[in-house]
C-alpha cells in the first residue's frame, strides 16, 4: 500500500492518505489538463509564490492592472452566439482582473459552521490558505485583490497567474490560487483554479455557460473523474502522483452586470446541501464598491 510522506503535520498526512486510499495513481504526462503546482510543507502564501518563481527561474510581476484570470475570453471556446450575448463588463473583469477591487459577504448554513471552524483550526490558519470566515460577514468587508504573474524572463511568456486575495482589515489571506484554463478529456474548455497545499493541491475545474441575461455561469459539478469538479492531488512518500475526485462537492459561480456594476454569487454545496454562499460587489480600482 502506498503511503503519504510521514515527515509532515499529522492532519496533512491523514488527508493525503485518505486521498491515496480512495483516489487513483496517475502519470502527470497523461493528465496535463489536471496537473498544477504543488505546495510545500515549509512555505505558504507569498513565500510559496516567491519559492516557485525561484525554483523555476521565473520573473515575478505584482500589482499589474493589465492582466486577468485568463488572457482571453476566447480560451473558453464559447459559441459565437454566447460570446455576443456575454456581458462586456464581465469579459473585461476576467481579462483585466487586476484593475478591480472586491467587497464581499459570506453566509453559512448553520449546520456546516463547525466544519468550517475545524478546517480553519487544522489547516487554513497554519498554511495561510482558504481562510473562509466562519461567521456571517456583511457586504462591508473589503478584499485586496491582486494579480501576480510568474513569467519566463527570456520569452516573456506567463507561466503562472496567481489571484492573491487578502482581507483589507487584517491582511490575512483569503485565497491564493493559480488560475488558468484547461481542456477536459471530453474536449470541453473550462476554467481551472489551483490552490497549493502541502505536498499537493486542491483543484477546482469549472465548466462555463452563458445565461439568458449575459451572465457567466461557472459550474464544478460532475459525476466521474475527468468531469468538471473538485480534485485533490498529492505526491506520496515515493513521489508518485495521486488524484482523488470529490463528486459530492460542487462550486457554482455566477458573474453578472446590473446597472453598470458587476456582481458575483458563489454557492458551495456538499451532498446536495448548500454549505455557504458568497456575494461579491466588483468595481474598478479608484471607484467605491
Amino acid at each position: 500500500m502506498s503511503l503519504a510522506d510521514p515527515f509532515q503535520k499529522f492532519q496533512d498526512w491523514f488527508t493525503q492518505q485518505w486521498a491515496i486510499v480512495w483516489g487513483r495513481k496517475i502519470k502527470p504526462e497523461s493528465f496535463t489538463w489536471l496537473i498544477g503546482p504543488f505546495g510545500k510543507t515549509d512555505s505558504t502564501g507569498e513565500d510559496f509564490i516567491n519559492q516557485l518563481a525561484e525554483d523555476g527561474g521565473l520573473t515575478i510581476q505584482r500589482n499589474t492592472t493589465s492582466q486577468g484570470l485568463i488572457p482571453s475570453i476566447e480560451k473558453l471556446n464559447l459559441s459565437e452566439k454566447d460570446l455576443k450575448k456575454l456581458s462586456a463588463k464581465v469579459i473585461d473583469f476576467y481579462q483585466n482582473t487586476g484593475n478591480y477591487h472586491l467587497n464581499f459577504s459570506v453566509k453559512w448554513n448553520p449546520a456546516f459552521k463547525i466544519f468550517g471552524s475545524l478546517v480553519n483550526i487544522l489547516f487554513s490558519n497554519r498554511i495561510n490558505q482558504l481562510n473562509i470566515p466562519t461567521g456571517n460577514v456583511g457586504a462591508s468587508e473589503q478584499i485586496n485583490s491582486e494579480i501576480i504573474t510568474l513569467s519566463n524572463p527570456h520569452t516573456g511568456d506567463i507561466v503562472y497567474t496567481f489571484w492573491y486575495r487578502t482581507f483589507k482589515s487584517s491582511g490575512q489571506v483569503l485565497y491564493s490560487g493559480v488560475y488558468t484554463t484547461c481542456i477536459l478529456p471530453s474536449g470541453k474548455a473550462c476554467v481551472k483554479a489551483i490552490f497549493p497545499l502541502p505536498k499537493g493541491n486542491a483543484t477546482v475545474i469549472m465548466s462555463p455557460h452563458v445565461g439568458p441575461k449575459g451572465e457567466l455561469q461557472l459550474k464544478s459539478a460532475g459525476k466521474n473523474f475527468g468531469d468538471p469538479g473538485f480534485y485533490f492531488l498529492l505526491n506520496d512518500s515515493k513521489k508518485n502522483f495521486w488524484a482523488q475526485y470529490i463528486s459530492s462537492f460542487h462550486d457554482e459561480l455566477t458573474v453578472f452586470s446590473r446597472k453598470n456594476k458587476i456582481f458575483a454569487e458563489q454557492t458551495l454545496s456538499l451532498w446536495g446541501l448548500n454549505v455557504l454562499r458568497f456575494n461579491y460587489e466588483i468595481a474598478p480600482k479608484g471607484e467605491s464598491g
